[in-house]
């Protein structure tokens, strides 16, 4: 028995993993794409601990100067900073891609619908708990936000008695209330996210719309007891989405913290940096903007002078819709193209969301005439709605057939890949070695897109290069089986490269200084590193766990 195995063996025995309640998974269901619950709950994760960590420095009764003691003063306090302000952003970015991904596949069907209106309330939450948390940096766009939002509060009839209620003594610089309300959000979200996540694991995953295409889509007792347990396979391969998910959370925003001069159209999405203070005579050269998530509606309040028909258009509506939608859509059809009026709301509503957050972005705050509206909102309603007339209806039985023709696409292509992964190789060494002993912005600039391309082409690669090595071998007796050990080898070097770069970066984090400007290479290369590791407990899961028998659906 294999040390993994036995190792496997006694947490299993102490911990009677196999008695947990958990969904055992099928063996198709191995894709981000399936998994991307457990993305939000990892960025989740990261933000509750670096918040913890937050809490320890943070004084609300001085926030802007609180936040400039943690940034500059707190040793790596600029790195657990900003990766905070982005796991709150990853959570929000990955909560939406989960939302809409199962809105299209019909996730909200019997019987998932208090799944499905726990996981609003829970977006709802993120929203609330972002905007607090944003207000607690204190500096200009903070204060600005709060205004905007108090000042839509004092416009509705009697509800001017919440503004204290909620921010408090805020513009004299005390957050307090605001602290406590980020504090109270964040704890609602892990009460409902503990409800939310429960009810997923007595569902299961969705299945594939091949193997049950109406709804209810759930399996049976005796097709899920054939599946995999949750520990270990399931374990080991979420393991590897959160590990992969800290390190883009910490890799992006402090390597953001190195660019310098942005115009101020790209701040509200890219610097993680505060603003200056509501005090400082800088502040009046910052155009005050509310926090990237809200820009939608920033924009929308543009769109007339009441705030009540505004607050309708831009959230009540869009909330009650998605509250109320597994109750409107009562078909069986799983498949989009059997749903097509709710496909297209579904559609406008990410067009709307994505154009009016980028108009509110170019043109905060500027009045929009009725006229511009029709203009600006009714072509994508026109197209999409021509669009989903012309597009045929669709049985949910009727499966897609795109991996096969990737299949096609990656052995017309291998010679060339195996060349540009190659070069990419090279490139990625020789950047590496060159950020290592020379880090600056430029070099780290340079080395970030090679890096990507480099762990995007060693998984590419490696079916492509398996390909050709089939065709040399094809009068071997078990082709799946051979294809799929030489694919388990290829994965055993990848890790072995993963794991000495990792040991690389490990020795460069104790080079870095504390604080100051290069501090923040200390999140960038801990983001590698989590990333890499990640990659590797991927790789594990391919090759101690994939079967040669395993099918796509």
């Amino acid at each position: 028995m294999s040390v993994s195995k036995r190792i496997s063996n006694w947490f299993n025995e102490r911990l009677k993993l196999d008695e947990l309640p958990f969904f055992r998974t099928p063996d198709y269901m191995y894709h981000v794409s399936d998994w991307l619950g457990a993305l939000v709950a990892a960025a989740f994760m990261y933000t509750v601990i670096s918040g913890l960590i937050l809490l320890l420095y943070y004084d609300p009764d001085n926030g802007y100067a609180s936040t400039q003691f943690i940034i500059n003063q707190v040793p790596y306090g600029s790195v657990v900073l900003y990766s905070h302000l982005y796991g709150a952003y990853a959570m929000i970015i990955l909560a939406y891609i989960h939302m809409f991904r199962n809105y299209f596949v019909g996730a909200y069907k019997k019987p998932r619908e208090l799944l499905w209106i726990l996981g609003v309330f829970l977006l709802v939450l993120t929203m609330g708990a972002s905007f607090f948390g944003y207000s607690l940096i204190g500096d200009v766009l903070a204060t600005s936000a709060v205004d905007v939002g108090a000042g839509i509060i004092e416009s509705i009839p009697g509800m001017q008695w919440l503004v204290p209620f909620l921010f408090g003594n805020y513009d004299n610089g005390q957050y307090g209330r605001v602290l406590a309300w980020h504090i109270i959000f964040v704890a609602l979200i892990g009460l409902l996210f503990a409800f939310h996540f429960f009810l997923a694991e007595s569902y299961g995953m969705m299945p594939s719309r091949k193997v049950k295409s109406k709804a209810p889509a759930v399996y049976t007792r005796e097709e899920w007891m054939k599946f995999n347990p949750w520990w270990p396979r399931n374990f080991v391969y979420m393991l590897s989405l959160i590990l992969m998910t800290w390190g883009f959370i910490l890799i992006i925003p402090n390597a953001l913290a190195y660019l310098n001069g942005l115009p101020q159209y790209y701040n509200p999405f890219l610097n993680p940096k505060p603003a200056p203070p509501p005090t400082s005579p800088l502040a009046a050269t910052v155009t005050t903007y509310p926090p990237w998530f809200f820009l939608f509606f920033y924009k929308i309040a543009d769109f007339s002078s009441n705030v009540l028909l505004d607050l309708s258009i831009g959230a009540i509506i869009p909330l009650v819709y998605l509250i109320l939608l597994p109750f409107l859509d009562r078909s069986e059809e799983l498949h989009p193209l059997s749903r097509k009026i709710f496909t297209g709301i579904g559609i406008l509503m990410i067009i709307y969301l994505i154009q009016t957050t980028l108009w509110g972005d170019i043109a905060p705050g500027v009045p929009v005439a009725f006229k511009c509206q029709v203009v600006a909102l009714l072509p994508p309603a026109v197209i999409v709605a021509i669009g989903l007339w012309i597009l045929p209806s669709k049985k949910s039985s009727e499966g897609p057939k795109v991996k096969h023709s990737f299949l096609h696409l990656g052995k017309a292509l291998a010679p060339l890949a195996i060349l540009g992964f190659a070069v990419v190789s090279l490139l990625f060494v020789g950047g590496l070695a060159e950020f290592v002993n020379y880090p600056s912005p430029t070099t780290l600039a340079i080395l970030l897109p090679i890096a990507s391309l480099f762990v995007i082409g060693a998984k590419r690669i490696a079916p492509i290069i398996l390909r050709m090595e089939q065709q040399q071998t094809s009068s071997t007796p078990s082709p799946e089986v051979s294809k799929l050990e030489m694919k388990k080898k290829f994965a055993q070097y990848i890790i072995v490269v993963l794991f000495v770069l990792s040991l690389v970066l490990m020795v460069t984090l104790w080079t870095i200084p504390p604080t100051g400007y290069e501090s923040n290479m200390f999140g960038v290369d801990l983001g590698l590193i989590f990333v890499m590791w990640g990659e590797a407990i991927s790789l594990y899961h391919y090759i101690v766990y994939k079967k040669p028998n395993e099918s796509y659906e």
